[in-house]
This record gives C-alpha cells, sequence and structure tokens, in this order.
C-alpha cells in the first residue's frame, strides 16, 4: 500500500513549517555582514544578532509540546505560521537593531514550535513502513529551505537594492509563510490526539481518510498504548520510566549540533570570506553546499527506512568528523583554501545523508504517544541550545582562532559516533506501540 492524497497532503502541509525553518536558518548568512556594517556591530553583537533568532527557537521548542497537547498539533502549527508571517515582515521594515532583534526572536518562537509539532504531527500520521520517509518530508522542506534562502540571497543581491537589499532578503520569507498557514486549514488533526482527548470518533475517520488499511485494529492499538503508559491529564514527560527515550533524545539533539552544521550554515559567507571569497562568489558558493545539502538528503531519505537510523548516524559520524578536521587544518594552517570549499560539500552531503536525514525522525519515535509531544520538546531544545550557544560564541570563537571551532566539532563527531554504537537502538520498521513498549522502562 502506498500513501494516499489526504495522507501526503496532510505530511506535505505539516512539513512545510521546515522550509520555513531552513529559510530562516540560512538566510542570516547573506545579511549579517551588511546589518554589522550598518548597525557597526562587534564579533560580541554580530553573535547576539544570530542568537536572537535561536533564543526564541529555545523558547518555543520548549512550550510546543505542552501548547501541541491542549490543543492539537494542527492549531498549534496555524500560531507558528503566523509568528513567521509577522517576523518577516517586522524584518523588512525594521526600524533599528533592538526592532531587529524583536522580530528575529517572534521568528525564532515559530521555529522551535515547528520543529516539534511538524514531524510529530507526521509521525502520528504516518504508517510504520513509511514514517521514515514520511516524516522525512520535513527535513527535505528545511534544506529546500536552506537552499532557497541562499538562492535568494544571491537574487536579492544581483538586484542592488542598496539599503533595502538586506531588509528583502529577510522579509521575501512572509511568501511562503502565508502559503502555509493557508494549507494548514486544509488537514486533519492527528488521530492519536484525538484518542488522547477521548474523540474516538474523530480519531476513527482520520484513520480512514488516511487510508489505514484496516483503521479499526490501529484504533484499538492506540487506545491500548495509551492505558498501558497509565496516561493520564499532564502527563510529565521527566519521569524514571522515560529515562532512556530522554537520554535519546537529548544526546541526539545535542550532537546534531556539537556536529556544527548551524554554525556554518550561519556564518556561510563569513567562513568563506575569511578564506578570500567575495559577497558574490560566496553566495554561489553556498547555493553549491544548500544543493548538495538537498541531494544528500533525499538520498537519506531512500535509505533511512532500508539501512536503518543507526546505520546512517553511524555513517555520518564518521565522514562530517574527517571533514572538519581538514577545515580545520586550512584555517590553522592558512593553507590549501581552494580546498574548503570541496570539504564543506562532502561534509554537508555526510551530515545530510546521516543525521539530517535521521533527527526529527528518531525523535518523534522513541517517546510513548501520551508524552510525545513534551519528548519532542525536550529533543528540540537540547538541539537549540546547544545551538544557541555555539552561535553566541562561535564569531567570537573563529575571530582570535579559525580553526579552534572545527577541532571541537570534528572530536564531538567522533564522541557522537561511539555513543551512538553503543547506546542508541535501531528504530526502523517498528510501530510506535510496539517501541513504546521497548523503550520505556518501569
Amino acid at each position: 500500500m502506498r500513501p494516499n492524497f489526504n495522507l501526503m497532503k496532510a505530511t506535505i502541509s505539516g512539513a512545510l513549517g521546515g522550509l520555513l525553518f531552513g529559510f530562516d536558518t540560512a538566510v542570516i548568512a547573506g545579511v549579517i555582514d551588511a546589518v554589522t556594517r550598518l548597525y557597526h556591530l562587534s564579533h560580541f553583537t554580530e553573535g547576539v544578532t544570530v542568537f536572537s533568532a535561536v533564543l526564541g527557537t529555545v523558547i518555543g521548542a520548549l512550550f510546543a509540546g505542552v501548547v501541541g497537547e491542549k490543543l492539537g498539533g494542527r492549531e498549534t502549527l496555524r500560531i507558528t505560521a503566523v509568528l513567521y508571517v509577522i517576523s518577516a515582515i517586522g524584518c523588512l521594515f525594521a526600524w533599528d537593531w533592538y526592532s531587529l532583534l524583536c522580530f528575529r526572536f517572534i521568528g525564532g518562537l515559530g521555529i522551535g514550535a515547528s520543529s516539534v509539532l511538524g514531524p510529530v504531527y507526521i509521525t502520528e500520521l504516518a504508517p510504520a513502513k513509511w514514517r521514515g520517509r514520511m516524516v522525512g518530508t520535513f527535513q527535505i522542506n528545511v534544506v529546500i529551505g536552506i537552499l532557497l534562502a541562499y538562492a535568494s540571497n544571491f537574487g536579492v543581491r544581483e538586484l542592488h537594492l542598496g539599503a533595502w537589499e538586506w531588509r528583502t532578503q529577510l522579509g521575501v520569507a512572509a511568501i511562503p509563510a502565508i502559503f502555509f498557514l493557508i494549507l494548514l486549514f486544509g488537514i486533519p488533526r492527528s488521530p492519536r490526539w484525538s484518542v488522547s482527548k477521548s474523540r474516538i470518533d474523530e480519531a476513527l475517520a482520520v484513520l480512514k481518510l488516511m487510508g489505514d488499511p484496516d483503521p479499526e485494529a490501529e484504533l484499538a492499538d492506540i487506545q491500548q498504548a495509551i492505558r498501558e503508559s497509565h496516561a493520564v491529564a499532564n502527563e510529565p514527560v521527566f519521569q524514571w520510566k522515560y529515562r532512556y527515550p530522554l537520554f535519546l533524545a537529548i544526546s541526539i539533539g545535542a550532537f546534531n549540533q556539537l556536529a556544527g552544521v548551524n554554525a556554518i550554515l550561519y556564518y556561510l559567507n563569513n567562513i568563506f570570506a575569511a578564506a578570500g571569497f567575495t559577497g558574490l562568489s560566496g553566495d554561489l558558493q553556498a547555493i553549491a553546499i544548500g544543493a548538495t545539502n538537498l541531494v544528500f538528503t533525499l538520498v537519506g531519505m531512500t535509505l533511512i527506512d532500508r539501512l536503518g537510523r543507526k546505520t546512517l548516524l553511524l555513517i555520518g559520524a564518521l565522514g562530517t568528523a574527517s571533514c572538519l578536521a581538514g577545515v580545520a587544518y586550512v584555517f590553522i594552517t592558512q593553507s590549501h583554501q581552494a580546498a574548503l570549499l570541496w570539504l564543506l560539500v562532502v561534509y554537508i552531503g555526510f551530515f545530510a545523508v546521516s543525521q539530517g536525514a535521521v533527527i526529527w525522525v528518531y525523535i518523534g519515535e522513541v517517546f510513548p504517544n501520551v508524552v510525545r509531544n513534551k519528548g519532542q520538546s525536550v529533543g528540540n531544545s537540547s538541539h537549540w541550545i546547544m545551538n544557541a550557544a555555539i552561535a553566541l560564541v562561535f564569531p567570537i570563537l573563529a575571530a582570535k582562532s579559525g580553526g579552534a571551532p572545527f577541532v571541537f566539532f570534528a572530536v564531538m563527531t567522533v564522541i557522537q559516533f561511539i555513543v551512538v554504537l553503543l547506546f542508541y537502538p535501531e528504530t526502523k520498521g517498528q510501530t510506535l506501540e510496539a517501541l513504546q513498549r521497548k523503550l520505556v522502562r518501569e
């Protein structure tokens, strides 16, 4: 059985938040230099400019699970779309540095919430056989957003808009944000959320709409899983029985950022400038990075339900560690700068096919139904808190020693390989209810 039209429509709609997530993540790379010159920013305040959005993301991720459990993932995603629209328009017309920080923070709230609820919504709709690839559409949208941001930065720069250039680069995000909001009014609630709220008929109707081959049996399994988890109102996720899922979610979220990917994406133009590239050539190099990211994310999506999550993570950790060591060598020795683009392209390829493809799928799988939104919030918060710290500190450390951050990232990916090898279970091909029974330990 292949996914039907209704399931694909709901999946694509829920995943479109990832496109905005990716766009906002990458667009700052082409903007930060102009903002730094306009507002005379130091290395610290340059980091604060990037950090403002990430701080919003941390807060959005922390509270998205609680709000999602009360209102439902679909309704909460609509709120995130509104936040995206406000942020994009606000950045376009920001009147000073502080207002820019404020609107970037609002956008960050939307990113954090959608990074939690988008994958959870798709996870709870998708059948086990297709879950990896369908939740992976969120990550595909993330990397499409990254590529669009780099291409948009290049296109806007070619228009020679002067003082409006950086504003336009940030403001164009309003277009996909409005489209995202419209699509969210044409999808159903999650059947698992409906069951948790005792809306049994509604859940059964959604399962039938999504083309489930045996909706009654699936409904019974969901109800049984919720009973087994001793579901009560406001079930807390920080309990001893959830220690293993919490470890997996927190560690994979942290390692995702300790590999340095967002530091590289945020400051990509600065990294190329340090290696001697101009603004326009840096934009072109960034497009090459974004295209590589997209291609290898698609490769990862084809492999995630075949090779499995753990195997991809192990392959990616070895590859990214090697490339990061090479980048560190270029900056420490101030030689072989021509190799920088190729090292970063290969790095992004290994990252995209492994962590990029796996993280949102894995976090959504390891928690039981009753605390999945909250568990996703925990994993995403780990991801974004680490991201915030790195975004704030990276420009300062890079200015003092260009190679030091990359040495650190390389060491962290080696540690990740060891942790995944020893402690991570494989989750491919198993129903969410079967994983719940395996990973929750009383």
